[in-house]
């Protein structure tokens, strides 16, 4: 089918299609949605479970144990991970990577329902059971409302109202606090009037827990009608509870009021705090809805806090900790740009090599072939965002190589006299299939990312699908509008250019005797690019692996902690210290502290630590991302000089997805002595290394615990049970919630405690008061406890896939972690583990076998079929044989870029890599099949393999320019320079793969004939 001749022919259709594409194409880039990472789905769920009073190690044994057997039934499962710790049980359940985010929701479902039923398995007190499956959900907008002033009720008030009005907005999806307090009433006791008037704290309790239920009298009917009972002596304010009628001994009644002070508070300690620049204030996080554009609910978020500036307080701020909308725009924005640049390169190199007509016709073409490819990416789901336009920058190079083959080939057919209706026609017969068998390997190098299901290949999965769209479409413009502008544009040579040798000049004379000289000594040719190829692997040895790097985000992570245990209130008051610290350092613009725990999840490669009082973190934004590098030392530092009781570590934003503790030594076994053993040697081996730091263990410390020894005798004497003594003890010290308090839509808990001088003193434990049900009074509780022996207890255990599992993580001070990891392993893995006991590495090892993994499953499938379309192209194995011969050795020029450069070989080197393996192949396909046709046209072997050679000069030299060049805006993208590098190193050298060595090759394995010095055979 003469394609060409079609478009040609029907020129008008073929100029309006041609002007709906490219128009329509632009309008749809408009509306596309924009992100600034491409999204990835977290395929965690948290599954927590309370109990009150357990200790770890009855957690684990009682609650999470029989959890984890259970999820351990779902087929779905990847792994199960647990953290027991004081009252509390927290599964992370992960599912395979062949799931995704359409069907998450219908193994969570299942997850719920598996949960549920092994609620009555649970022991009493336990449960019930919360399945969290938004754990991922992501707080595009995340601020912290404050107020220097106002009091936290009045920032509150505020802040609920703002929810409302947010609510209502377009796109946005749900609306999360930080940082909220809960509010209460306290009923604080004296514990010696008490004692005096013989009233149990059972009394007030009971009293208040009747007080605050709900009582239905029902209805009566009166006549025809119905009317409701209902009877008074409910609770409607804080007076209501000091005028409460408790029975005391001997009959009398007496006012709480008479024995506590009743006051409405805040719980104390909170178990969160966030603040913004030093100011308290609530965090407020904003996600958009399922398939809604994040920029656009930025814009309409900020459109209508403008709208409501008339009802925010005077004095109350708003401080921006991610505002998703601008760093989208201003990404978008800079990759827009860099693609401009990369397409003016492009369209540049072609005008000094083509010719103004040519130069100008290709970049139409090339223009034309990326705005239609918005029409086909827009239904798929591509959104805007790092990797789709960094693809369109990869691809840019290969976009052009069809059409320069197409007007390169109507150019030479012109110059030899023919016109250009025919030899545009011609050009297209002659190349048109092949090309596409080019153009489809070039794909299929791409193609292991675009099917590998694990979390980095859902990430790099807009590589695959913007490569494959846009070089599909670049070949159907090479071979329908191209040829049309060729005969519309090209002018045909001038009467003395015509019927001349378009190869005549001295450029290509000269290639052709390097060329025809380098076949003649073919062996030491061939052995000499052998020898090139064995330094560069040794080379390659030298070249440093990385996984992700760090992103070019103005904003750095400090994580702090103290001791394990530690109070929140220390902590906080720590943090204050390191807020100014942090906002006296030279760049830094704004210091947000969230204490107790992790952030919103507001992007989401950040992963928000779990609540523990001992732990602080900054997230300090600085008016530069490059002073970045700088401060992370020197800020570490500071904080060591000044807290050396604490573990504090500054880090980088990551990009992909990464984990937090680059190395991690994952250790398992029954014992947790022993496992602490273990973790302390290797902390040892970590501490030793002068580039480390950050070295811990997800465990932490063990903490005191205060254990009363029941002298079980006296207890029975008075009728004085275990649950009693708990019961006394927490009411001595942080209260005992007796019931609720309604007003209106609040519901708030009644917390019963000891006086404040009672509970800030823990030497008054054993003369707590306790009331003995034989006695009928209260009694000192030393009388039924033998003793209060202080113990270390562990506070956190950790198990993974049911095993008790400790963790132990570092960071490098500086560098990648790869060579840090090189160091470390060997002397680690030295280490005698005991029977019953293994080691496991994690953090970017792990990460980065994973995402390797997913591409080794998948890249023989594709390389195989890139070798059968290689075969079917020739209907020959040997030709097939010298276009991958040339394929290894691309590692050459990669190694010599990576070298001079310093960049490491990590994933997007990797990607790079199988890149450059498409276009190696394709450029040779056309040089092979252009051997074939002059072999076909009657020349001798030698003659074909030089002319061609010499032919295919220009288009496959150009197509290696321009991608090579067309990378250049990407060598300064911290996410993408490896890749670049890796691309344009081993391009510049697969040119002379393809042009020398490739000739060189067929000639040895064709055994074309040696031609003499003379020139003769």
């Amino acid at each position: 089918m003469d394609i060409a001749a079609i478009a040609i022919r029907n020129r008008v259709v073929t100029l309006v299609l041609t002007g709906v594409m490219l128009f329509a194409g632009l309008l749809v880039y408009s509306g596309m949605s924009r992100l600034e990472d491409p999204e990835f789905t977290i395929k965690d769920a948290l599954v927590i479970t309370p109990y009150s009073g357990a200790s770890a190690l009855e957690v684990e044994q009682e609650v999470s144990e029989r959890l984890e057997k259970v999820v351990q039934q779902l087929g779905e499962l990847e792994r199960v991970r647990s953290k027991s710790e004081r009252g509390l049980s927290t599964l992370t359940v992960t599912i395979k990577e062949s799931y995704n985010s359409e069907t998450l929701p219908q193994v969570w479902d299942k997850l719920r329902q598996k949960i549920s039923d092994a609620q009555r398995e649970l022991p009493p007190g336990a449960g019930p059971s919360i399945v969290l499956d938004d754990y991922g959900d992501v707080y595009s907008v995340f601020m912290v409302v404050t107020g220097d002033g106002y009091s936290y009720a009045e920032l509150k008030n505020y802040v609920d109202s703002l929810q409302r009005e947010l609510l209502l907005v377009k796109d946005v999806g749900k609306i999360t606090t930080f940082g909220e307090r809960q509010e209460a009433i306290f009923v604080e006791f004296n514990r010696d009037r008490m004692s005096q008037l013989g009233i149990p704290p059972t009394a007030i309790i009971e009293e208040l827990r009747q007080k605050g239920v709900a009582a239905d009298a029902g209805r009566a009917q009166v006549g025809s009608a119905y009317v409701t009972l209902m009877p008074s002596g409910g609770l409607s304010s804080v007076e209501d509870f000091q005028s409460l009628l408790i029975h005391g001994g001997e009959g009398r009644q007496l006012y709480l009021r008479d024995i506590a002070n009743v006051r409405r508070g805040y719980v104390q300690p909170p178990e969160s705090v966030i603040r913004f620049d030093g100011q308290l204030g609530i965090g407020l996080g904003i996600s958009t809805v399922s398939g809604g554009n994040v920029v656009t609910m930025g814009e309409a978020v900020q459109a209508r806090l403008a709208e409501l500036e008339g009802e925010r307080p005077v004095g109350v701020e708003f401080g921006v900790v991610s505002m998703q909308s601008e760093a989208v725009t201003t990404a978008i924005s800079g990759f827009v740009n860099s693609l401009l640049q990369a397409v003016a390169i492009v369209i540049a190199v072609l005008l000094v090599f083509m010719g103004l007509r040519s130069g100008l016709l290709i970049g139409f073409v090339l223009i034309l072939t990326i705005a239609g490819s918005f029409l086909f990416l827009d239904p798929m789901g591509v959104a805007l965002e790092r990797i789709s336009l960094g693809a369109l920058i990869i691809a840019l190079g290969m976009l052009v190589d069809n059409a320069i083959v197409v007007v390169d080939g109507v150019l030479v057919r012109m110059q030899k006299g023919q016109t250009a209706e025919s030899a545009a026609s011609a050009v297209v017969k002659q190349s048109a299939w092949p090309l596409l068998g080019a153009t489809l390997i070039a794909i299929l190098a791409f193609a292991a990312i675009g099917t590998s299901n694990d979390a980095t290949g859902e990430y790099c999965r807009s590589l695959f699908q913007v490569v494959m769209v846009s070089l599909l479409l670049s070949w159907v413009t090479a071979v329908t509008v191209t040829p049309l502008l060729c005969v519309m544009f090209l002018k045909p040579p001038k009467a003395e250019q015509s019927n001349t040798d378009p190869y005549a000049g001295g450029f290509y004379r000269r290639y052709s005797m390097f060329l025809r000289s380098c076949i003649r000594h073919r062996y030491l040719s061939s052995a000499t690019v052998v020898g090139v190829f064995a330094a560069a692997v040794w080379g390659f040895s030298y070249v440093e692996q990385s996984f992700f790097p760090s992103s070019t985000r103005p904003q750095f992570m400090v994580d702090y902690w103290l001791p394990q245990g530690a109070h929140i209130n220390a902590t906080s008051k720590d943090a204050e210290q390191v807020e100014q610290l942090l906002l006296e350092q030279p760049g830094v613009t704004h210091v947000t502290t969230t204490i107790g725990e992790g952030a919103l999840r507001f992007l989401l490669t950040y992963q928000p630590e779990q609540p523990n009082s001992a732990y602080a973190q900054f997230l300090v934004s600085v008016d530069d991302s490059r002073t970045i590098e700088a401060l992370l030392p020197r800020v570490e530092a500071e904080l060591a000089a000044r807290f050396p009781d604490a573990l504090a570590y500054a880090s980088p934003f990551e990009l992909g997805t990464g984990t937090s503790g680059k190395i991690q030594t994952r250790l398992s076994g029954p014992d947790a002595n022993e496992l602490r053993r273990l973790a302390n040697e290797v902390q040892s081996i970590y501490r030793s290394d002068p580039d480390t730091k950050g070295v811990r263990t997800d465990w932490r410390q063990r903490v005191k615990l205060v254990r009363a020894v029941l002298a079980e005798e006296q207890a029975n004497l008075n009728g004085i049970t275990r649950p009693m003594v708990a019961e006394a003890m927490q009411e001595g010290f942080q209260g005992v919630t007796a019931g609720i308090y309604r007003e209106g839509d609040l519901l708030l808990p009644i917390i019963v405690r000891a006086d404040e001088a009672s509970r800030n003193d823990i030497d008054s434990l054993a003369n707590l008061q306790i009331w003995s049900p034989v006695a009928q009074k209260m009694i000192p509780l030393r009388q039924v406890v033998r003793s209060f022996d202080t113990l270390f207890e562990d506070e956190i255990v950790h198990r993974r896939d049911r095993k008790r599992t400790i963790t132990v993580y570092a960071d490098p001070q500086e560098g990648n972690a790869s060579e840090l990891f090189a160091r470390l392993r060997p002397q680690v893995e030295a280490l005698a583990l005991p029977p019953g006991y293994t080691l496991e590495w994690g953090g970017e090892y792990e990460d980065a076998g994973k995402a390797e993994a997913g591409l080794a499953e998948t890249i023989p499938v594709f390389i195989f079929a890139m070798i059968l379309i290689t075969i079917m192209m020739f209907n020959s194995l040997r030709q097939p044989l010298v276009i991958w011969l040339c394929v290894p050795l691309a590692l050459i020029g990669v190694t010599a870029g990576l070298l001079m450069t310093g960049q490491p070989f990590g994933f997007m080197a990797l990607l790079g890599f199988l890149s450059l393996m498409g276009m190696l192949i394709k450029n040779a396909i056309v040089l092979v099949e252009e051997i074939n046709l002059e072999v076909g046209s009657g020349k001798e072997l030698l003659s074909s393999i030089v002319d061609s050679g010499v032919s295919r000069l220009r288009p496959v030299a150009m197509a290696a320019l321009t991608t090579a060049l067309g990378m250049i805006p990407l060598v300064f993208d911290a996410f993408f320079v490896s890749m670049a590098i890796t691309i344009i190193g081993g391009l510049l050298f697969a040119t002379v793969l393809t042009m020398v060595v490739l000739p060189v090759l067929y000639a040895l394995i064709y055994r074309a004939p040696v031609e003499g010095s003379d020139g003769h055979h």
